[in-house]
């Protein structure tokens, strides 16, 4: 049984984020677009000629040629894909549930879901993705499980599972650990230190040596990764909703996110215009603006988004790559909102006609997929995706730095 699940993870700010106010060039990359590169709030911060291997040496690994790779996720079918032509380098699923009718369960024999959807991925050309969403599981925000023995056993087992069946296929594999989980963490421990939240780990034989709290539940599923699955490539996502990117880099670095493979940044988990309307019980109850500006003056605007996440990397240290995930797939307009399936974002129109700038702050790739069950889609966005992308590949992509 295939199932196209995904959840609603992503961060609730991050479109908006203006903690970083590095000011740089805003000049173009040789032949490539001019969009969106005014001086003004927010001016992009370039990094080109520092840590130039970061995205090579996953790419490496990969596979892969030296370009950014463009993927698709969040319940976008392959066959969808297949309809239009569309071909993307990285196909991304969500891994979702513990216990009872969690993934393990969805195939048989237990955790062959994974076996299934990489195989699919990778029979079309595309590498496999993992989003494991388990702690989820009693809601977003609820951390109960993880100080409860019988739900962290069942966790780690579906973690080793994970793992173990994503060995078997012998190739590289991403995962993204857990969005959403790592800034509830920060925002209930004790004085936001993770390293004070109790949690339940070290009865497991591959952490066995660690303490038991809520920041080294990162540190295990880095090193179960490592000891299972050596081909694994995984990436932790953070959110900047309570804290400034450097703050919340420090505590990452407890978790063991600066011994990852990659950065998840989580673009945003709705369009912009699902979250203007406010019409549905996924995209109420924030505050705006939330969208952005494509010419890098007004607040909030890609460049700052961009900062953000290069400010994090900056923090968190050992030169990790970036993955862009959760990119919504709306389509721009002049008219805030929209109805379900057709709400405005402008994300797919900048990201892939200035990919350049992505490239030039070490990320590997972008991953585009809604995050809700009302956000646009690859069948609904009137064929935009699939003809920037394919703009995107005649022109030979843009090099990742």
């Amino acid at each position: 049984m295939a199932l196209a699940l995904f959840g609603c993870g992503g961060g609730s700010d991050d479109a908006s984020t203006s903690g970083t106010t590095t000011q740089s060039s805003s000049g173009s990359a040789p032949g490539s677009a001019q969009t969106g590169t005014g001086a003004g709030a927010g001016d992009v911060k370039r990094v080109m000629g520092t840590d130039t291997n970061a995205s090579a040496a996953i790419l490496s690994k990969m596979g892969r040629t030296g370009r950014v790779q463009i993927g698709l996720g969040s319940g976008q079918s392959i066959a969808d894909m297949q309809a239009q032509g569309i071909r993307p380098d990285i196909v991304d699923v969500y891994l979702v549930g513990v216990g009872s009718g969690a993934w393990t369960s969805w195939n048989s024999p237990t955790g062959a879901y994974v076996t299934y959807q990489a195989k699919n991925a990778i029979s079309y050309g595309a590498t496999p993705m993992f989003t494991l969403y388990q702690m989820a599981q009693r809601g977003d925000s609820n951390l109960s499980g993880i100080s409860d023995a019988s739900f962290m056993n069942d966790y780690w087992s579906q973690v080793r599972t994970m793992y173990d069946r994503i060995n078997e296929l012998d190739t590289a594999v991403l995962v993204n650990l857990e969005p959403d989980f790592w800034p509830y963490v920060y925002a209930q421990a004790p004085n936001h230190d993770m390293t004070q939240m109790p949690a339940v780990l070290n009865n497991q034989p591959e952490c066995s040596w660690m303490a038991n709290t809520a920041a080294n539940i990162g540190s295990c599923l880095v090193s179960m990764a490592r000891w299972h699955a050596p081909k694994a490539l995984i990436g932790f996502p953070p959110a900047f909703w309570n804290a400034t990117p450097d703050v919340f880099a420090k505590q990452m670095q407890l978790v063991g996110a600066d011994r990852a493979d990659f950065i998840v940044a989580q673009t945003s988990d709705r369009d912009a215009g699902c979250l203007e309307a406010a019409a549905v019980g996924e995209c109420m109850g924030r505050s705006g603006p939330f969208y952005l500006d494509e010419n890098n003056v007004n607040t909030p605007n890609f460049h700052q988004q961009q900062n953000s996440y290069s400010a994090y990397r900056d923090a968190l240290g050992n030169g990790l790559p970036i993955l862009w995930w959760q990119t919504p797939l709306g389509v721009p307009s002049d008219t805030p909102g929209g109805t379900p399936g057709h709400y405005r974002d402008n994300h797919v129109d900048y990201m892939l006609r200035n990919t350049w700038e992505y490239g030039g702050m070490h990320t590997f790739a972008i991953v585009f997929g809604g995050g809700g069950t009302y956000s646009t889609n690859i069948n609904t966005d009137g064929g935009q995706f699939a003809r920037l992308f394919g703009q995107y590949l005649t022109s030979g992509g843009v090099a990742a730095m």
